[in-house]
Formats: structure tokens, C-alpha cells, sequence
């Protein structure tokens, strides 16, 4: 009986796993029962039936846990499958989050960058009193338009004409401007002068802000009026009181034709009026005035004429307050800047 009822529970256990293990179940039960009708007297079905039973019970108990086993195994793969995707989505929001943020703040330190870059800009351009403006159309070598109407003839320089008349390397001089600063951004600086009397704005061109205005370095790179000197498409042109830069371009023009570059190539004298040329007419004429007598200087007095020299217009209208024509012997070419042959003319 003790071992009858060990089965029974242990059936019980199994039965509790499987429906085969219950149906085996129900059989002992229903052997069990059997057996106490045939106790009683009664013909009842026994021996078998419980065997059958505890081998279905044993059947389906054994083969459930290798079922649930597979299925929790399944069901684990799977949730940690899930739990693995879920962390790498989540990684991948990370890596990704994180690559907007830094690409955000290269962003913004480049803006800052770029920004305060402008500021140190357009602090150097006060501290100079660079005015920003578009170049329109150029006029010729020496003169342009700007987008608001303005026209604008730079200081201390003078190219060839090429408008009203042409010389040598004036178309030159004309194209190779056109192809620096039409269309362009640039920088204009006041010396003295605002205007000439063709109501023109008297103007030094920068391509570029200078760190220093008065750097040679950065006037030889960066100051157009300078470019043009420098490579011979334009003469040193000096009229007080615009002199701030005339040494350098005087060097830069000595240096041009030296080199025998551009206009230069021409001649000594160039192909139009300028600074050089001025102090080649002085040499001249000292060496033209007689030196072996005084008798020969007092019947020479036109020579002794040939002398008259005036710094600029200011001094030279004291004497001639209507100008001077071309041959007069005050007429000095930097001082006719219309270059009509009339020097200082009101």
C-alpha cells in the first residue's frame, strides 16, 4: 500500500505537467477504483489498466520537461534577442545623438569663429577708415565706377589714356584693371582730399584689409594703386596734399623701371606724364644752364627761366593765379592733371 501510494503522488506530480501525464492519471484512478470493486466482490478491470496508467503518466512526464525546457529556452533567446536589439537601437540613438551634438558645436564654433573674424575685420577697416564697396564698371587704368554711382580716380598713380585719347599700354592698363576689380569687393581710404573738380572721389584701392596701413609688405600685396606701379601699367602721380603713400610709389615705380615692366618698356620716361619724369626734367635743365661766365648767364636769362619750379598748385597760383599753358616755363606735368597742356587751371 506504501508503494501504491508513493506512485500515486508521484503520478500526481508528473500528471501535473502534461495531458498525457493526466490521462494516465485518470487510468490509475480508474485501476485503483477497480481494484477496491474487486475487493468488494465484484468483477472489475485491474492489474493492466493501472500498469497502462502509471506508464502513460511516466511517458508524459518525462517528455514534458524537454518540451518546456526547449520552449523556455526559446522563449529566453528570444527575450534576450529583444534585449540585445533594444540595447543596440538605443546605442545606435546614442551614437547618433551624440554626432548631431558635436557636429552641432563644430557648427557653432565655426559661426563664433567666422564671426568674430568679421569683427576683427571690420575693426582694422575703422581703425584705417576703409569703406566697403562693389566695383560697377571701370572707366579706365586709373578710374572705376562703383554700384551706387559714385566714380572713383585713385591717388598718386596715372595709367595711360585710353579714353579720350589713347597711349601707349593705355588699353593695358584699362583691361588689366577690369580683370582686378570689376565686379569686385574692395576697400576705399581717404588720404586728404575728398573730390576732384570732375567731382570725382580721390581714393587709395585695397583688395585686401591691411593689418597695417603703412606696412610696405602689405602695401606691395594688398593696395591696388601700389599693383598698378608695381607692374607698370601706371606712373607715380603725386598732388599735395594726397602724399601719404607717394615715397613708396615712387620706389615701386623706380623698381618697374629698373625692370624695364610694362609702360616702362617703352622708355625711360614711360608712355604717359608722371613723378619720374618731373625730376628727369630737372636734371635737364641744370644741366642745360650755361656754367663758364656770368656774362653768359645774364644773356641767357630764358634758361635761368627753365628753373621755375612749384611744389604744388597752391604755391604755383601765388604767382599765376589763372594756371600756366605747357610752355611756360612754371608748367610741370604733375601739375595738370586733366592733361589738357594747362597746369593748375581754376
Amino acid at each position: 500500500m506504501i508503494m501504491v501510494a508513493i506512485a500515486i503522488v508521484f503520478t500526481m506530480l508528473l500528471a501535473m505537467i502534461t495531458p498525457v501525464a493526466w490521462v494516465g492519471l485518470l487510468i490509475v484512478a480508474f485501476s485503483l477504483y477497480q481494484s477496491s470493486q474487486k475487493r468488494k466482490g465484484k468483477r472489475a478491470f485491474t492489474g493492466w489498466l493501472i500498469t497502462v496508467g502509471i506508464l502513460g503518466i511516466i511517458l508524459g512526464g518525462c517528455g514534458s520537461p524537454s518540451e518546456e525546457v526547449n520552449k523556455d529556452t526559446n522563449a529566453q533567446a528570444e527575450k534576450e534577442a529583444d534585449q540585445q536589439a533594444k540595447a543596440e537601437e538605443e546605442q545606435k540613438a546614442a551614437e547618433e545623438k551624440k554626432a548631431k551634438e558635436e557636429e552641432e558645436k563644430k557648427l557653432a564654433e565655426e559661426k563664433a569663429a567666422k564671426e568674430k573674424a568679421e569683427k576683427e575685420q571690420q575693426e582694422l577697416a575703422d581703425s584705417f577708415g576703409l569703406e566697403e564697396v562693389l566695383v560697377s564698371r571701370v572707366v579706365d587704368g586709373d578710374t572705376v565706377e562703383l554700384k551706387d554711382g559714385r566714380k572713383v580716380r585713385f591717388i598718386g598713380v596715372n595709367t595711360p589714356e585710353s579714353t579720350t585719347r589713347t597711349e601707349e599700354y593705355g588699353k593695358e592698363a584699362s583691361n588689366y584693371t577690369t580683370e582686378k576689380l570689376e565686379g569686385k569687393t574692395v576697400w576705399l581710404q581717404k588720404d586728404v582730399s575728398e573730390m576732384d573738380r570732375y567731382n570725382r572721389s580721390l581714393r587709395l584701392i585695397w583688395l585686401e584689409i591691411p593689418k597695417d596701413d603703412m606696412s610696405e609688405e602689405e602695401i606691395r600685396t594688398k593696395m591696388f594703386n601700389a599693383d598698378l606701379v608695381l607692374n607698370g601699367y601706371a606712373e607715380p602721380s603725386t598732388y599735395n596734399p594726397d602724399v601719404k603713400y607717394s615715397d613708396y610709389f615712387v620706389k615701386f615705380a623706380r623698381e618697374a623701371r629698373e625692370n624695364e615692366t610694362g609702360l616702362w618698356a617703352y622708355g625711360e620716361n614711360g608712355t604717359t606724364k608722371g613723378d619720374l619724369d618731373q625730376k628727369e626734367g630737372k636734371k635737364t635743365a641744370t644741366a642745360a644752364t650755361p656754367k663758364s661766365s656770368s656774362s653768359a648767364t645774364t644773356e641767357e636769362p630764358g634758361a635761368t627761366q627753365q628753373q621755375e619750379f612749384y611744389q604744388n598748385c597752391t604755391e604755383l597760383r601765388k604767382v599765376y593765379p589763372d594756371g600756366v599753358p605747357a610752355d611756360h616755363p612754371a608748367y610741370a606735368r604733375k601739375h595738370d592733371r586733366d592733361k589738357d597742356d594747362w597746369a593748375c587751371e581754376r
